[in-house]
């Protein structure tokens, strides 16, 4: 597994981008022609029955759209390019019909979202932003390797070792974090105050589902990998808690790994899969210990392999003891 080149970044951003530009040019092309206020709620039958400011509008569609960039740039694999050209270009799409909706006679007529019709036309645009995205694929390297790795296969007995003097105390410490989580946490946790004022029942659900998102995910967008004499410990850089703490009497080794975070462990924050636990913030390496009873626990931090030699040699003297 391979990082990603700033190019296959850039050609990730691109739909994003792009989606964004169309948006914001057909709403100042159309802004004389659309309402004070802009249907954005739908009832089952595509009936509008809540409305929004056009400012909001522009502000709440701009941050949902960079949002979706940043999250897809800063997470994106070559194999998954096309995903993000589909994200974009649905989400691109449906903006469209909901401001075609919204282009009404006058200030009487109903405006209806139609389900069948707006939808399919935002999934027929997916469809091919998709294809784009695979077409362009082929101008994405395969990516960069990160050196230092030991095993595609997880840490060997053998694993690195980090020598260290009788007696003498090492210590190993790196906060590493995630920017595109802090920035989705942080826009949770600013618009949940704000849904929870202007929203009515039951759209003000949405406000309490922000908390739900945005405290946690911004306990875990930057954590403190440390190892030493207790042990691997996990924290979030802002308070003590959450905590991971694996101790040198449950470790049977430690090694380095490139993790996809979406391959492996099905996302991003505190996962957990059969046999394998982490504390995953991107793809890329990651400081991977065997536990007892064959269990793993993973998280990804730069300079891994230095973590998981002091890890080793920690383990190697405790047992010694």
């Amino acid at each position: 597994m391979n990082r990603a080149t700033p190019r296959l970044r850039a050609l990730a951003a691109l739909p994003f981008v792009l989606a964004l530009a169309v948006h914001l040019l057909l709403f100042a092309r159309w802004r004389d022609e659309l309402p004070a206020e802009l249907a954005t709620h739908f009832s089952v039958g595509g009936e509008a029955d809540g409305w929004t400011g056009p400012t909001a509008y522009v502000l709440v569609s701009t941050a949902l759209l960079l949002g979706l960039a940043a999250g897809w740039t800063a997470f994106v694999r070559r194999r998954y390019l096309w995903a993000a050209f589909a994200t974009a270009g649905f989400a691109g799409g449906l903006f469209v019909q909901l401001l075609r909706a919204n282009l009404v006679a006058d200030e009487f007529e109903v405006v209806v979202f139609s389900p069948g019709m707006d939808l399919g036309i935002a999934l027929s645009v997916a469809v091919v932003a998709a294809g784009a995205g695979w077409a362009l694929t082929s101008l994405v390297p395969e990516g960069l390797p990160v050196p230092g790795q030991d095993s595609a296969h997880g840490p060997a007995a053998d694993g690195p070792r980090l020598p260290l003097a009788s007696g003498e105390i090492a210590r190993w410490s790196k906060d590493t974090g995630s920017r595109a989580l802090t920035v989705l946490s942080v826009l949770a946790l600013a618009a949940a105050p704000v849904t929870l004022l202007v929203a009515t029942w039951p759209d003000a659900l949405l406000g309490l589902l922000g908390l739900v998102i945005g405290v946690p995910g911004l306990a875990l967008a930057r954590v403190r990998v440390t190892v030493d004499r207790h042990g691997l410990t996990v924290r979030s850089a802002l308070a003590s808690r959450p905590r991971v703490r694996v101790p040198l009497d449950g470790v049977e080794g430690a090694g380095v790994r490139e993790i996809d975070a979406l391959a492996d462990f099905g996302g991003w924050g505190y996962r957990v899969r059969a046999h394998r636990t982490g504390v995953v913030l991107r793809s890329g390496e990651a400081l991977v210990v065997r536990r007892d009873g064959g269990r793993e626990f993973a998280v990804t931090v730069p300079d891994a392999r230095t973590a998981a030699a002091l890890l080793n040699t920690l383990v190697e003297r405790h047992g010694k003891v």
